[in-house]
């Protein structure tokens, strides 16, 4: 599968990567006489003619492994200097003192001291003619341990040696050294190296671990590749659904102007009740609006708030009130408008608020809150709030203050024809009901 879609700001979305393990190049088990290892089946890619690994040593090599593995390092330490004092050092052939060398950065990697190991684990294949195995598992674990302290160049550099060595590298080691790219911030080579180990799981019928994927689309992302991005995320969400997955692929398909896959994939996630923050369920919302389907948008936002998750903010009572209006529910809209009027800084909502007022035939209220709107001031468009302000007087049969605010509206050039209508209509319906007066 992943062949199809190998050639992501979340979103940035931040990619972590996955963290470095080091496994320690020889263990106990590697500790055995060299007449026994030389029965084993020879590498096929090289012959060495390796030291033989003498009883004694063994049995000091044992002793100070015993003591490292009770974690009694000092104890375990003094015996390995004993062996490498400068008249047993000589004493020592190379593959001897492979393994003392080995086993000190074992002691140096179990307290922490990185820096330690790495430089044991360097003299381990220093020496000549050390088992083949021995080299390729040690040099493997130096650039582990370059990796583990973030010098990433160098752990690339002692990777690559490593993959020269090996017969055939595991899908892990592809993603250690993607990682490396990635931190090196060469993506192509970190998306190739990913990209390999996932399809070695997949045609071995394994399921690809989620951090492979996770980078892999990151870096399709940085490259500007939506649709491998979105067809990597699609896998995840199959093998490893989450919700932000969920919330990532909904932002790639608005990017690609597919705003019903947008809203479907946000609209899973609400329904699995996996948005649980404010922003997440704003944004619910404001896909509803796009879709142009203000109910449900309005019940998220109400549903939001009851729940105490939606920011008691002026916007978020806004797009609540304003949902509610477009879905042809003003009494349910005016409770909204006035908490998004009362915590804005400016007049901007009472005028809105207003408006509602005007829909819902309240032109009490609607006269009330547009004049706090333009005593406030910072509103967008003072001429269509005195438009409304006009009508409200005009509903409550106060013609004189209708037409003071008619007037300063039409010296506007947007609104003026309009409120010219409105000061005829004024001007011929006193006149129609005083003619109803003089005939009663």
């Amino acid at each position: 599968m992943f062949n199809r879609i190998f050639t992501t700001s979340v979103l940035a979305v931040a990619v972590s990567v996955v963290s470095v393990g080091v496994d320690r190049a020889i263990t106990s088990l590697d500790l055995v006489p060299q007449a026994v290892a030389q029965e084993k089946k020879k590498d096929q890619r090289e012959t060495r003619r390796t030291p033989a690994l003498r009883n004694k040593v063994y049995e000091k090599l044992a002793e100070a492994q015993t003591f490292a593995e009770a974690k009694q390092y000092k104890e375990a330490e003094v015996i390995l200097n004993e062996m490498i004092s400068t008249e047993g050092k000589k004493a020592l052939n190379s593959y001897e003192l492979a393994n003392v060398y080995n086993l000190f950065a074992f002691l140096r990697y179990s307290t922490e001291d990185y820096k330690g190991a790495l430089d044991n684990y360097r003299k381990v294949v220093a020496q000549p003619d050390i088992p083949l195995a021995m080299e390729i598992n040690t040099k493997k674990t130096i650039a582990q341990l370059f990796f583990v302290q973030e010098q990433w160049q160098q752990g690339v550099d002692a990777l690559l040696e490593w993959f020269d060595l090996s017969e055939k590298p595991d899908a892990g080691s592809y993603v250690l050294l993607s990682q490396g790219y990635y931190q090196l911030k060469d993506y192509d080579k970190a998306l190739k190296n990913v990209a390999i180990a996932i399809d070695m799981y997949e045609v071995a019928g394994k399921l690809p671990k989620e951090q492979w994927y996770n980078l892999a689309r990151f870096l399709y992302f940085d490259k500007g590749d939506t649709d491998n991005a979105l067809a990597t995320l699609n896998v995840l969400l199959k093998y490893y659904p989450k919700k932000q997955y969920w919330v990532q692929a909904s932002h790639l398909y608005g990017e690609k102007k597919d705003d019903a896959k947008q809203l479907a994939m946000m609209e899973t996630a609400y329904e699995q009740g996996m948005l649980d923050k404010s922003t997440d369920l704003v944004t619910m919302a404001y896909l509803y609006l796009n879709a142009e389907v203000p109910f449900p948008a309005a019940l998220v936002m109400d549903k939001g708030f009851k729940a105490e998750i939606i920011e008691e903010k002026s916007k978020n009572y806004e797009l609540a009130g304003s949902a509610w209006r477009q879905a042809q529910e003003t009494q349910k809209s005016i409770p909204m408008m006035e908490k998004a009027a009362a915590k804005s800084d400016d007049g901007e909502l009472y005028t809105r608020l207003g408006n509602v007022y005007l829909d819902g035939d309240q032109f009490k209220q609607a006269v009330d809150a547009i004049n706090k709107g333009l005593a406030k001031g910072g509103v967008k468009r003072p001429d269509q709030a005195r438009l409304a302000l006009g009508m409200a007087y005009f509903n409550l049969g106060n013609y004189s203050d209708a037409r003071k605010v008619f007037r300063v509206a039409a010296k506007d050039d947007r609104s003026e024809k309009y409120a010219k209508q409105w000061l005829k209509y004024i001007q011929s319906e006193q006149e129609r009901q005083e003619e109803l007066a003089r005939d009663i």
